[in-house]
């Protein structure tokens, strides 16, 4: 196992210039690929999105549009862990990711997972031919073992978020809060599920081209 990112740090804001000088280069007609990975917690989709914002012809493609379904992950005892590595279609990922690379069609949909109802949405937005970066983020993009280290020829760049693991804490029971998740319940989905995979993803993933640190 890979003892976790460590290229040297850049903030936020940093990044997003770096990867908007990158993105300027990128000729008309061609596409890359972007990977942002990081904690459960850690920004990923925040960050993302600013640069979708920010840089002109680019489009995300979430990884949490891969999980596996509560039909799938109930009968097979998998639901209290729904979110680490097993949990999702790498395969279908994949597909989509090599997809989105080849850029030979007009539109491509891709899915999105929504966290109200707990389940991917299929086909809910268009990627058109014209986006030269393809931006997608998940927990596991850089996680060092097969089949997630599959990817690695898929992406151009890579981010890893790196935010310790108190304010991830933080964060997740603010979020789960939002949901009126609280006492065990709370306790059960952080200390068995989130944090146990926030520290998969930082002591597990590979080096990144980028380590952004607020």
């Amino acid at each position: 196992m890979a003892a976790g990112p460590t290229s040297d740090p850049v903030s936020p804001d940093a990044f997003v210039e770096a990867v908007t000088a990158w993105a300027q280069r990128i000729p008309r007609g061609s596409r890359e690929v972007l990977a942002i990975a990081g904690a459960p917690g850690s920004g990923k989709s925040t960050l993302a999105a600013r640069i979708e914002a920010d840089i002109s012809d680019t489009a995300i493609l979430p990884m949490d549009g891969y999980h596996y379904d509560d039909e799938l992950l109930v009968p097979r005892g998998d639901r209290p862990r729904k979110g680490a590595p097993h949990t999702f279609d790498v395969g279908g990922y994949r597909v989509m990711l090599a997809r989105l690379r080849a850029n030979d069609e007009d539109e491509i949909a891709v899915p999105r997972f929504d966290r109200d109802l707990e389940i991917v949405r299929s086909a809910a937005r268009v990627i058109p031919r014209s986006v030269r970066l393809i931006v997608t983020e998940g927990n596991w993009l850089l996680l060092d073992q097969p089949p997630w280290s599959d990817l690695q020829p898929l992406f151009d760049r890579t981010a890893f978020l790196d935010v310790p693991i108190e304010e991830l804490d933080r964060r997740l029971r603010q979020r789960w809060d939002g949901y009126n998740l609280t006492g065990d319940a709370l306790r059960a989905k952080l200390e068995d599920n989130d944090l146990p995979n926030a520290r998969l993803a930082a002591t597990g993933s590979i080096t990144p081209h980028w380590t952004v640190q607020e």
